[in-house]
This record gives structure tokens, sequence and C-alpha cells, in this order.
């Protein structure tokens, strides 16, 4: 295995900084290794596999003695070496033949394998017209049949291939580089036993979109072409992962996890819903648009309280009428008083004359 050695100057350190774990780790590369036992038909089929994840993609051309499911340390050992997760391993004999063994890797450990066995019917994109996308647009995937959800085999494939051709992970996706889509089909049978010879064959196929004008200016027409490669599969031996394994793997760096925000859910449209929690308000200090009618003088209330005050103390009425009329009177006199002194002035006047 590789010995961890201290880094002598700063372009190995460099090196071993690039395989640290990230946050947001790099974009998977795949390692593609012949066997001994490997053939000419097995490296046609790679080629063009390799096409559709380039650029990032490693070919060993020396053929070397593995034996993946008897001991795959030499696995390992190229996984680390050339810092690459996903391997496709090349071998075929008389009881296996044309077989792909397509391996991941966690932490440059065996994760999973999975044999997928190419049928002679194949064909390559040498084979089709030439139609070719671009070099390193990410394909859409389409799986037909229900056993991709159902069966834990299938899953398994179905995890594999989007795992192998997902490339760099984005938010936003520009509508003009899907160019092209990989379809997997599996037909299911009526039959249900679940033997490796019963199961169905993988169908792998690949399309191109073309798209062309409708009377929809805003929707075009789309239609598939068919480029290659065209290939099926019989599934051989497999290997699922540990489940500490997978549990490790399938964690989430607590970076990338969502804040949880209390009271506040997603349904399943995908619409945000929330819940606002309000106290109880004191609306004696709410601040209201006032008028000259509601104010406090004018208040009905308070003049039915002064009359029902007034009902109550009635027999107090009579003398207050009472000290009125005395009053009055009193005032009266005070008048007569005052004229009579106006009229003795002008006899005053004429005795100073």
């Amino acid at each position: 295995m590789i010995r961890t050695i201290k880094p002598k100057n700063a372009r190995s350190k460099r090196a071993l900084d690039k395989r640290q774990p990230k946050i947001v780790e790099n974009v998977k590369t795949a390692l593609f290794v012949p066997g001994i036992t490997s053939n000419k038909a097995l490296h046609d089929v790679t080629v063009d596999l390799a096409a559709l994840k380039k650029p990032d993609i490693k070919r060993f051309t020396k053929k070397n003695e593995v034996l993946p499911f008897e001991d795959a340390s030499k696995l390992e050992f190229f996984s680390e070496k050339n810092d690459a997760s996903l391997l496709v391993f090349m071998s075929s004999n008389k009881k296996r033949p044309n077989n792909l063994t397509f391996v991941r890797t966690f932490n440059y450990k065996i994760y999973d394998m999975v044999e997928l066995l190419v049928l002679n019917n194949y064909k390559l994109l040498e084979d089709f017209k030439k139609a070719t996308f671009q070099v390193g647009l990410k394909p859409m995937f389409v799986f037909n049949g229900p056993i991709f959800d159902t069966h834990p085999l299938f899953k398994q494939i179905k995890s594999l291939f989007l795992d192998f051709f997902r490339g760099e992970v984005t938010k936003l996706q520009d509508v003009s580089g899907l160019q092209h889509v990989i379809s997997v089909s599996a037909i299911e049978e009526d039959d249900n036993d679940e033997s490796i010879s019963k199961l169905p064959l993988v169908h792998f196929r690949v399309y191109k979109l073309k798209t062309y004008k409708s009377a929809e200016p805003k929707l075009p027409r789309v239609e598939l072409e068919e480029t290659g490669p065209r290939l099926d599969f019989k599934i051989g031996r497999h290997q699922y992962p540990d489940a500490e394994m997978e549990k490790e793997a399938l964690k989430v760096p607590k970076q990338l996890q969502p804040t949880q925000k209390k009271n506040v859910d997603v349904d399943r449209m995908g619409d945000k819903i929330a819940k606002v929690h309000v106290g109880a308000q004191d609306l004696s200090k709410l601040q209201t648009r006032k008028m000259k009618g509601l104010k406090s003088k004018y208040d009905q209330l308070s003049d039915s309280e002064d009359d029902v005050s007034g009902d109550e103390d009635g027999s107090s009425e009579g003398e207050d009428q009472d000290e009125v009329i005395d009053s009055s009177a009193e005032q009266e006199e005070g008048d007569t008083e005052f004229m009579d002194a106006e009229e003795e002035l002008p006899e005053r006047k004429k005795r100073k004359v």
C-alpha cells in the first residue's frame, strides 16, 4: 500500500492537499483497468463509455492480473494511486464472457461491485450516423421499469449509473447544455424467481436531443435520435455495500446541512408554509383615527350614568330649587339698593355746587 510520507516541497504538499476530504468533493474520476483476459470487444465498448464520461477518466494500457471478488487489494491500490473512486475492470472467460465489473470505492476501500456481461448484439458509436455532442456535458437519465425502485440489486445499478455519469453538481443548469439522454430499461417478467439467471436484462441506450420549430413559439418540438453505444447487459455477481460504510458514505457535512427554522415547513409541492405566533394585543393603546364626536365629553355612557345618579338623588332636587329661589330674591334686593344709591348721586352733586 501507499506510505503516508511528509511532503518535501510545496508541489508535493499541494498534491496531497487535493486528496484530502473536502466539504464539496471534486468530480469523481473513472479508471478503466484491463485484465489479462480482456479482449478487443471490451476495449471498444469501454472507449465509448469513456467518451460519455470525458474528461474525468483515466485508462490503463497495460493488462493487470486482478480478481475483484477474490482479492480487491490491487483495485484499492489503483484507486488511491490515481485518486479515482470509480473503476471499470475488463475480463472475459468461458463462464463470464465480455465481463465489465463496475466498482465504487469510499475512502479508497471497496464500497460495492456489480458485474455486467456485454451481449454480442452491441453497437458502437461508429455504427450509427455521426451525430455527436460536446464533451463534458451532463446527460439526462431515464430509467424505464418499476424494478429499478423495488429490487435491491436494480436499485444498486441505478445508483451506480447515476454516480458514474453525474459530473459536476451545480445549482443551475443551462438548457443549451442538455443535448443527450441515457435510457436504461429493464423489462420485468411475471416469474417471481429472484435468482441471477432469471433477472431481466439491462438495456443501455444513448439518444441525442433534436429541436425543431413547432406551432407554439416558446415550446419547440423535441425528437430523439439514437447515437450509440447500444449495449445489453446481463447481470453477474454483485457485492452490496457494508452497512457501516454506507452510513459513513451518505453522511452530509454540517456545513451543507440545511438550517432548520422553527415553525417552517415545505409541502409536497415545494411551497413554504410558516406559522407566526402573535401575543395578546392591548386594544386600549391602539392608535385609531379619532373624530370630534368620539371625545370623552360626548360619551353616551357618562350621560347615562349621570341620569341614573339623578334619579337616585331626586329628593335633594327640591332643596336645590329652594336655595336657587332664595338666592334670586337676595339678588333682587341687592339690585334695588344699588338703584337707590344711583338716585342719591345727583343730590350730592347739587349740594357741592
